[in-house]
């Protein structure tokens, strides 16, 4: 593995080194903490998992954490799951978001973007004022620390403003995108039982108004723990009878008051796709997410203030809330409420052109769809701002990594790509961006600062330059603190720690390569194991999808009752393309000189589309049990999928085969 790509594609140079925020962050620790002064990030990393303690301690101080309460030490018990981080410490993630406030006033900490791609500008005092005003609301009307508030809202200023008054006050925020049914919802809201719910009347997407009134009726029907609902008119409906309206809550001038809360205190729930049963409700700490935000934007993203940070994501994805805290670095934050297309595809491009964005996130599937569409995003638009195209939902291909780097080279751009892969689980990454090193096609750059990240065999052996279980092998501050509903532990102890008791596994394949980067094969939960030879499915799309007839593809293994394993791979084509004998020719060839012979698969299907999650990654293991004979409702959350009319198709298929 490691000697595919022995020349990067991108080297850092001397000036972008030296001024990186993690080059003078390792210099100071040196000074202050013990730090390896020389060997670069491999030895700073080193230091930071084997001198955990020490490592998160600096953090805390390099990025001034305020404290109300002083921690006893940095880690209590180390023990996975169950970690107490900081115990006996107290404070506000909130109060920590919005500091830039008092430096920088005037400032935007928020530039807004719709489908007319206008930026709308929020301060930080206009933020601030708003938040104080909100919080004292929400305090008026009853929530209290670890009350639950919940968001059916787009990515507009209104939802990071009723985050930050939920934490301000010690609430536990959780939000999904109103482009979720009534029933994804209330699978997610049911659980933790909301007091207070903030609302949109609709949103536009794609050219097209879209009215929730009926869906957020249903909500309030649902959820009888509701005290108060807030109507956002986004559409410009009146308000319905019984809700608040957002406008007079946020009117106050008020100074804001932040609720210490321990260490360890709810600060939001996130959840899992749930795809094959209810979602997980992941509930994440004020303080953990804090630290680990602060490491992640403010060191390997290298951001703040001056620094404009763009993600293409939605209220109901992990990446919304991590896109938030970029506030703690002081970074203004760009929000996009529409599509990732409209009114083409280069619709992203051109917000990130609008906003002057530093950092430009999106999906490796945006990407590609880019390269496939001829957009040329350098060449027809002014990215001077743009230091680094991050990518994560998936791993970003070769031929994307190529795309991007020719595409910004060709007008003379020294474009740093950080492909990243991390988990709603951590809220973070385990890998990722790092300024200061090298970008190798296909590779992660190198395991994140803290993360002990290993490849392990089925007998917990550490692998280099092979694919192995994705373990993490010492506490992260971002773990869950606990799943909500799950008071002895037993859920969140057989999702990450049955496998290798007291080691997380992520239920990823990856490579650590002998250079230090990282691969990323897909999910081992859908392996593809063809006479013992174990592949990522991953590693199938990328090859596939090259191919310009493929939009999208699906590869699934399923082990026979009679010991055989069958392996179809569902193709989705471009349009006016036709899979005759030509293109089945291609695909499998393709597969049998890039990846392996054993992979190639056993049928070629043509499909009406692929089904993906809500947050748009391909479902694999709920198509796997349908062609397994499972029944549709047993298999699959209905509630999760974007087009649950896909699924028939399988279903169909399996009824065909039985």
């Amino acid at each position: 593995m490691s000697t595919e790509n022995p020349q990067p594609l991108w080297q850092p140079d001397a000036q972008r080194i030296a001024q990186a925020r993690i080059t003078r962050f390792q210099a100071w620790a040196a000074e202050h903490h013990g730090a390896p002064a020389e060997g670069g990030y491999a030895a700073l990393h080193r230091w930071s998992v084997d001198e955990l303690d020490t490592f998160w301690k600096a953090v805390t101080e390099w990025f001034d954490v305020r404290f109300s309460t002083p921690y006893a030490r940095v880690l209590g018990d180390r023990t996975m799951p169950g970690a107490q981080w900081f115990p006996g410490a107290t404070l506000n993630y909130a109060e920590h978001a919005l500091r830039a406030a008092g430096t920088r006033p005037d400032e935007p900490a928020l530039l807004y973007v719709d489908e007319t791609h206008e930026p709308a500008p929020v301060t930080w005092a206009e933020l601030r004022r708003q938040v104080a005003s909100l919080a004292a609301e929400l305090r008026a009307l009853g929530v209290r620390p670890g009350d639950r508030v919940s968001g059916y809202l787009p990515n507009i200023p209104q939802a990071v403003v009723a985050l930050l008054a939920t934490a301000a006050v010690g609430g536990v925020w959780t939000s999904c995108a109103p482009d979720f049914g009534a029933r994804s919802v209330l699978d997610r809201f049911q659980q933790v039982e909301p007091v207070v719910l903030f609302t949109v009347d609709g949103y536009r997407y794609g050219g097209k108004e879209h009215d929730r009134r009926d869906t957020v009726a249903e909500l309030r029907r649902e959820l009888p723990t509701l005290r108060a609902v807030i109507h956002i008119p986004l559409l410009g409906t009146e308000a319905p009878d019984g809700t608040l309206d957002w406008e007079t809550l946020t009117a106050a001038d008020a100074e804001p008051v932040y609720e210490q809360v321990p260490f360890d205190h709810p600060l939001w729930v996130l959840y899992s796709s749930g795809t094959t049963g209810l979602p997980k409700a992941i509930v994440q700490s004020q303080g953990g997410i804090l630290v680990e935000h602060l490491k992640q934007l403010g060191l390997h993203c290298d951001l703040g203030p001056g620094d404009r940070f763009f993600w293409y994501t939605s209220t109901g994805w992990m990446m919304w809330n991590f896109l938030v805290s970029g506030l703690l670095t002081g970074t203004t934050i760009v929000l996009y409420d529409g599509s990732p297309g409209f009114p083409a595809t280069d619709a992203q491009w051109r917000i990130a052109e609008r906003t002057g964005a530093t950092l430009f996130g999106t999906s490796a599937a945006y990407v590609m769809a880019c390269r496939k569409a001829g957009v040329h995003p350098a060449r027809d638009l002014d990215l001077s701002a743009i230091q680094c195209v991050a990518t994560t939902g998936s791993p970003l291909p070769p031929d994307g990594f190529r795309w991007l780097h020719d595409e910004f080279a060709a007008g003379g751009a020294d474009l740093w790509i950080a492909s990243v892969s991390g988990g709603t689980d951590v809220c973070s990454c385990f890998a990722g961006a790092v300024p200061t090193l090298p970008v190798h096609i296909g590779e992660l750059q190198a395991p994140g600062l803290g993360t002990d990240l290993q490849s392990w065999d089925p007998s917990g052996d550490p692998l280099t330059d092979e694919v192995g279980e994705l373990v993490v092998t010492n506490p992260m501050p971002s773990m869950p603190i606990r799943f909500w509903n799950d008071p002895d532990g037993s859920r969140y102890h057989d999702s990450y720690f049955d496998t290798y008791p007291g080691v997380w596994r992520h239920g990823d394949w990856i490579t650590l390569t002998s250079r230090g980067s990282v691969v990323i094969h897909g999910r081992s939960d859908s392996t593809l194991n063809r006479q013992g030879v174990r592949m990522g499915s991953a590693d199938i799309y990328e090859a596939v999808e090259r191919l310009p007839e493929i939009r999208e593809s699906l590869v699934i293994g399923i082990e026979q009752p009679d010991g055989g394993y069958w392996m179809p791979l569902f193709v989705h084509l471009a349009p006016g393309a036709t899979l005759d004998d030509a293109l089945l020719d291609r695909i499998k060839r393709t597969i049998r000189v890039n990846l392996s012979p054993r992979h190639v698969p056993d049928e070629v299907i043509e499909v009406p589309g692929i089904p993906h999650t809500l947050t748009g990654k391909r479902i694999e293991v709920p198509v796997k049990r349908l062609l397994q004979g499972t029944p549709l409702d047993k298999a699959v959350n209905p509630g999760s999928i974007d087009n649950l009319d896909l699924l028939h198709f399988y279903e169909e298929l399996a009824r065909k085969r039985s």
